[in-house]
């Protein structure tokens, strides 16, 4: 925890401020270990508080790890317990919203809003983190070894959901809170699996159907995501071609996922072969993304993203091909970045047919 801080208050010098605040749970988690309704505070000597309501005391001070936990009335009291504690810093929050922002800056005029230092901190993984990562995609695998044996024809997309999400609670492993959709996972089947982010439906899987299945879940407060489509027996020759192709695209993008490489390289990779197989209009988002405390963080791997690969950053690797009223495919992996990048998931990329 304590280097953490340290790398916050680099990136806020960065930035030409000397103290965080923080309103959102991921930051306020990766600064001080508690996960919470509360405002956290990193100040430049390194000390760190925590301005909670009273029913969070108790927990801000079993899981923090070395803070200052202070109580205040929910609301306006915590951000009033903020502006007593600091008048003349240079400070940079995360906080987004313009009424508390207005209200900051009555008393803290050299306040700013960024989430630069919290994201350039977070972006890189430090051991702990990563190892968490790791149990995270064991347990998507096993979880993608459970649809090879429970799915069926004639099941429903909701059924397996619920199949699935029984055991990833036994797990400990739990719903990232997304909030673009209603599910906690994504199982499309047939013509839905062509909407990259469909919502579970009552829909039943038919022969012929490929089924795209999208386990993304957070454990011990960290998200991993993969992808894998499974096919319903017998499937089209189109499909069948498709599949191999967005396999191929697959494995190219992880082979370009290097130390110092663009992500954008990355997102060309997968694109360029997709696009020689006259598919390109059918793979209709960017290559990948970073995980971490939330599903999408930075880097961005597309073709607009100028970040380069750093070791140990966590990212997903997913081209797809989506024909709308017909089929959907998509193959993800979340990897560690090494000089050979680390593939977190296990579970074949071959097609899987139930």
């Amino acid at each position: 925890m304590k280097q953490r801080r340290k790398n916050l208050l680099k990136y806020a010098q960065d930035i030409d401020c000397d103290t965080l605040i923080t309103f959102e749970p991921e930051n306020l988690f990766y600064m001080t270990g508690f996960w919470g309704e509360a405002i956290g505070l990193l100040e430049k000597n390194g000390k760190t508080t925590i301005i909670a309501p009273e029913l969070e005391v108790g927990r801000a001070k079993e899981e923090s790890v070395d803070c200052n936990v202070v109580t205040a009335e929910r609301g306006d009291g915590l951000i009033t317990s903020v502006m007593k504690k600091i008048k003349k810093n240079q400070v940079c929050t995360d906080c987004q919203n313009y009424s508390v922002m207005t209200s900051l800056k009555k008393s803290i005029p050299k306040i700013k809003s960024s989430t630069e230092p919290f994201y350039n901190a977070r972006i890189v993984k430090d051991e702990k983190e990563v190892q968490i990562l790791k149990k995270a995609s064991k347990i998507i695998d096993e979880m993608f070894e459970i649809c090879s044996k429970k799915m069926k024809v004639g099941q429903k997309e909701s059924e397996l959901q619920t199949i699935l999400m029984t055991y990833a609670m036994q797990q400990e492993m739990f719903d990232t809170g997304y909030k673009s959709t209603l599910n906690p996972l994504i199982i499309a089947g047939g013509p839905n699996g062509a909407l990259p982010h469909a919502q579970v439906t009552n829909r039943k899987f038919k022969k012929g159907d490929l089924v795209v299945t999208d386990l993304t879940l957070r454990y011990k407060g960290y998200v991993s995501d993969a992808t894998r489509t499974f096919a319903m027996g017998k499937i089209s020759l189109q499909a069948n071609e498709a599949y191999e192709i967005v396999k191929e695209s697959q494995k190219l993008g992880l082979n370009a996922v290097k130390i110092n490489v663009d992500c954008k390289d990355v997102d060309v990779a997968c694109r360029k072969y997709i696009e020689e197989k006259n598919y390109g209009q059918y793979f209709i988002h960017s290559t990948g993304h970073g995980i971490g405390l939330e599903v999408h963080e930075m880097p961005t791997v597309s073709y607009r993203s100028d970040t380069k690969l750093k070791e140990n950053m966590a990212i997903t690797v997913e081209p797809g091909i989506y024909i709308e009223n017909k089929f959907g495919i998509r193959i993800e992996d979340s990897l560690i970045v090494k000089q050979r990048p680390v593939v977190m998931h296990k579970f074949t990329k071959d097609l899987v047919t139930i």
